[in-house]
């Protein structure tokens, strides 16, 4: 790697530590914010969770493509394949936090070992959510700054984290979609 791709690599480092801080902080202020408990006459947006989920599913299947492709020497599919499932993440989120705006949080109804189960799934989930968000984002900059050694280092991280966030998604939809009003 030579000096030009270290400095450009150190200059979205800030980015990266503002991003991985300000995502989760800012999902974490909205989703205590519910705009029609405010007094805002919105319809709650309650046909998002499957469609987020899916979107959730459809990232894992392109995570995998993405490892597939990389294996494979398909450079070009992987890049694309992974900007993708970027683009995906950042869309679901949107997704996300505009339910829970919108939308009064639904308890989980499971009872017995599935509760136990359900929760460990969630809380598995949504904080490896948040760890996901910056070993994506270095990640992606490792490879767009040409530092191929450093990225194939930490996506081998990277991948099985986001992979296991992706799956757990669908996972935690799946169990509590039967308690939705």
């Amino acid at each position: 790697m030579n000096k030009s791709d270290l400095q450009t690599e150190r200059k979205y480092n800030k980015w990266i530590v503002i991003l991985s801080v300000a995502i989760p902080l800012a999902v974490a202020a909205l989703f205590g914010v519910n705009l029609r408990k405010m007094g805002f006459d919105v319809e709650p947006l309650t046909f998002l969770p499957p469609i987020y989920a899916t979107i959730n599913g459809l990232t894992a299947v392109i995570l995998i493509v993405a490892f597939w492709a990389i294996k494979n020497k398909k450079i070009v599919l992987h890049e694309n394949l992974m900007t993708t499932a970027i683009g995906c993440s950042v869309v679901f989120l949107v997704m996300y936090v505009a339910y829970h705006m919108t939308s009064d949080s639904t308890p989980y109804g499971g009872e017995g070992i599935i509760r136990y189960v359900y929760y460990f799934v969630l809380i598995t989930h949504i904080l490896l959510s948040i760890v996901i968000i910056p070993f994506v984002l270095i990640t992606y900059v490792r490879a767009i700054t040409n530092n191929f050694e450093r990225h194939k280092k930490i996506a081998r991280i990277t991948f099985p984290l986001w992979l296991y966030v992706a799956i757990t998604g669908v996972v935690v939809y799946l169990m509590i979609s039967p308690y939705y009003a």
